[in-house]
């Protein structure tokens, strides 16, 4: 019997071939780009997009981010070819599937395991915090294990399950090591603040997988770093995040990290179309790449992203007629749309409590601001006079997709189409959460989750030789701090999600969250 292999599609996509199954997982080869033009594969994949390719058994997607589920893809399948997705408490995943024809959609359960042959089967492994609908894909396939984590912070705990289930030590372990996050990217901060705020991030997401990572041992690494690069005009200039520790490294500087780290672990930097046999471990590399590096100087790179953008004009073009300049009436569209969010979760507007400032530029713009929490959502539409603890300034075209239904808040602070200040410079995951879910369930699932942590349960650690009782979870989503806290100079860094908590009095510094429960055997001396 051959062996199983695994095709690297770009981004975080994989296709398996194994005896009696050919899947795609999370493939993004559709020449729109995602997040309204914004976003393209870094390097072009589109010599994948073939009848060849298509021809799978199944497609199964992590996530409803548009870099993973590629709707124009998946729409021109056949229509008995099921799409395979986790449970989340928004159904907008299979509401959006469906509204592309898609009737055979199968929702699984963490852990669930869907049939692939006699022996073989496909599972998914959700982030345990509701506030990210994102989740790990695990396949057994003819005696050979994949764990493909795509976008999802799963746990170390939950990486020994995924090996347990797969009997013994998996195969091969895709690994993503690339965000594309609006933070600090379209921010307003000088140049030496963007960049130490992006080497915490790019350094945090680095240690996070290396810790997996040594967990697995898988028999084979793949750092699928992503990462996105931007071909649109308004957005070409974000590209010198993928200059050498930018904030968006790619597949060799990610492979790289980890060899440094752990050189015993065998790893492959793979690009659109190499393979690998997941019996062997051989590598079959794509013509496609003989004449690109990874390694390529910024003058070679530059040439080559040119080049692509030409090719993408016009789909880029599309996105822009596809959002005209917004008519009359913006300002009270909005207004309705912003302060109907306010009717969705009062657990969330109470944790919000702030003032977000919206300077729409464009015909039919203004300045206006929405006071949110502690009990509902006001909006004024004359606004600009008081404190604003968060401004976001945007072309009137993006907002009025949103208010109209054609974007979703998620995918416009992806696309980074905007600019932003926070003042005092602290994150409100609430804030976010609430425009990204927009959704009942949703919330409500995060507040569940939150209500049910016990903050009783410590861990012991010892800071400049004293040892103090600390929560063991971390108060924002939950993750384990035995496994993912980090202490520098008085301050515990969760890498789950770069969350901050001073050890003096269990305060966190740079973001909007629940303290640290903290107990000392003896009074706090500042010699700590």
């Amino acid at each position: 019997m051959s062996e199983p292999t695994v095709t690297a599609l770009g981004h975080a996509g994989l296709r398996l071939d194994a005896p009696g199954v050919r899947l795609l997982a999370d493939p993004w080869l559709s020449a729109t780009g995602a997040f309204l033009g914004a976003w393209f594969p870094f390097p072009d994949n589109s010599h994948l997009l073939t009848p060849d390719l298509l021809d799978v058994d199944l497609v199964v997607v992590s996530h409803e981010h548009l870099d993973h589920l590629d709707l124009d893809l998946i729409a021109g399948l056949p229509a008995e070819v099921p799409v395979v997705i986790p449970r989340y408490p928004s159904t907008i995943m299979q509401r959006r599937l469906r509204a592309i024809g898609r009737t055979r959609v199968v929702v699984l359960d963490a852990w669930q395991r869907y049939p692939l042959g006699p022996d073989d089967w496909l599972t998914v492994i959700p982030e345990q915090c509701p506030m990210s609908h994102d989740a790990a894909v695990l396949i057994k396939v003819a005696g050979r294990s994949v764990l493909h984590t795509n976008d999802a912070r799963i746990s170390l705990g939950q990486t020994r399950r995924a090996m347990t289930e797969a009997g013994g030590r998996l195969d091969l372990m895709g690994a993503q090591m690339s965000g594309a996050s609006w933070h600090p990217v379209r921010y307003e901060y000088d140049e030496v603040e963007r960049e130490r705020i992006a080497t915490i991030k790019r350094v945090g997401k680095f240690k996070a997988v290396t810790r997996l990572v040594r967990q697995v041992q898988p028999r084979l690494v793949m750092p699928y770093a992503g990462p996105p690069c931007f071909l649109d005009d308004d957005l070409f200039d974000l590209n010198s995040g993928l200059r050498p520790g930018g904030i968006f490294p790619d597949q060799g500087e990610a492979l790289s990290w980890l060899a440094d780290r752990l050189p015993e672990q065998p790893g492959v930097c793979l690009l659109p179309g190499d393979k690998v046999d997941l019996g062997s471990l051989a590598v079959t590399r794509d013509p496609q790449w003989q004449a690109f590096s990874l390694d390529a100087g910024p003058e070679a790179r530059r040439h080559y992203l040119d080049e692509y953008a030409v090719r993408r004009r016009a789909a880029i073009d599309a996105v822009w007629a596809a959002n005209p300049p917004p008519s009359p009436g913006l300002a009270e569209r909005f207004k309705a749309h912003f302060e109907s969010l306010g009717t969705l979760s009062e657990y969330f507007l109470a944790r919000i409590g702030m003032t977000v400032r919206f300077e729409v530029e464009g015909p039919n713009g203004g300045v206006w601001d929405a006071h949110i929490g502690p009990d509902r959502v006001r909006v004024d539409l004359d606004g600009g006079d008081c404190h604003a603890d968060y401004r976001l300034i945007l072309d009137g075209r993006w907002l009025d997709g949103v208010v109209s239904g054609r974007t979703r808040w998620e995918e416009l602070l992806l696309s980074l189409r905007f600019t932003a200040r926070r003042q005092p410079d602290q994150y409100n995951d609430y804030l976010v959460g609430l425009l990204k879910h927009a959704d009942r369930a949703a919330l409500r699932a995060v507040e569940e989750f939150e209500a049910a942590r016990d903050p009783g349960e410590t861990i012991e650690l010892t800071v400049n030789g004293e040892t103090i009782q600390v929560s063991r979870f971390c108060p924002h989503a939950g993750e384990d701090l035995a496994e993912t806290g980090v202490v520098v100079n008085g301050v515990l860094r969760c890498l789950g999600h770069n969350f901050e908590f001073d050890l003096r009095t269990g305060d966190c510094l740079n973001a909007r969250a629940d303290s640290l429960h903290i107990r000392r055997d003896e009074p706090y001396s500042e010699a700590v």
